[in-house]
């Protein structure tokens, strides 16, 4: 693998322009991810949330210059970027046919010569990051025998298989009940404190709360970015939404409620 540059940067963006089916998602987007931080994209429906990201993994054509650890994304091969950078995606579906085990094994492709057969520390990856997910106990059965959150925990378990030092989530607890969404949380800050860089999209603006830092998107833009903890990170997350949300603090823990009009 080619030398890593010295950089506080996983991901960096300039001048990011995206085109789908002919109209422009993406404006001019300039953006710079730390390392080693969890950092949360949020906005309204239809925002370009999911094209920011997927733009940033270099799975959508885009304009402008996207660097991923300080390199140029074009200038990764396929091998070294499958490695270093982990995505799972929003409604991925795997074969329904796969055991649970060999759909995280897929995590591993990466790491392994052309049709070389799993080793020793590609079974323990699998093992751990099957533990990790609390998945486990059903590694032997088919992904079409699972229910929606236990497949969705088999398919973050692939994505922590590949053992990368930057993971990109779009939408990760969508079919994760209350409990299990908060081992996700437990599992993030679990990554970060040991030096991975994690991004996700998530809807629940309460979870996104949690991340050290927000990018909030509007109409193809980047609104704000800064820290969750910040007054002017909150104020932006409630304009964007119309003020329709409100950020309080419950619990020494940041809420986004609903706002409703009592006079309604």
């Amino acid at each position: 693998m080619s030398a890593q540059v010295d950089t506080p940067w996983a991901l960096t963006a300039q001048q990011l322009d995206v085109q789908l089916r002919g109209r422009r998602v993406l404006h001019a987007v300039d953006v710079a991810i730390p390392r080693a931080r969890w950092t949360c994209i949020v906005g309204p429906n239809g925002a370009g949330k999911s094209t920011l990201l997927r733009a940033l993994a270099g799975l959508c054509r885009a304009d402008g210059l996207i660097q991923l650890l300080g390199r140029p994304l074009r200038a990764w091969s396929r091998r070294e970027r499958a490695q270093t950078l982990a995505w799972l995606g929003q409604n991925e579906y795997g074969s329904d046919d796969l055991t649970a085990r060999d759909v995280v094994m897929l995590g591993r492709l990466p790491h392994r010569s052309w049709l070389a057969a799993p080793g020793a520390r590609d079974h323990a990856a699998v093992e751990q990051a099957l533990r990790a997910t609390q998945a486990w106990d059903w590694r032997d059965r088919p992904l079409g025998q699972l229910s929606g959150g236990e497949r969705q925990r088999v398919l973050l378990a692939r994505l922590l298989a590949v053992q990368a030092p930057v993971m990109l989530m779009d939408e990760p607890v969508a079919s994760l009940d209350p409990p299990h969404q908060a081992d996700w949380l437990a599992l993030v800050r679990m990554l970060v404190a040991r030096g991975h860089t994690v991004v996700s999209i998530l809807h629940e603006l309460t979870l996104a709360l949690h991340a050290d830092e927000l990018v909030i998107v509007a109409e193809g833009r980047i609104a704000h970015h800064g820290a969750t903890a910040d007054a002017a990170t909150h104020r932006a997350l409630e304009r964007v939404f119309d003020h329709r949300v409100e950020v309080l603090p419950v619990r020494s823990q940041w809420v986004a409620l609903p706002r409703i009009d009592a006079t309604g």
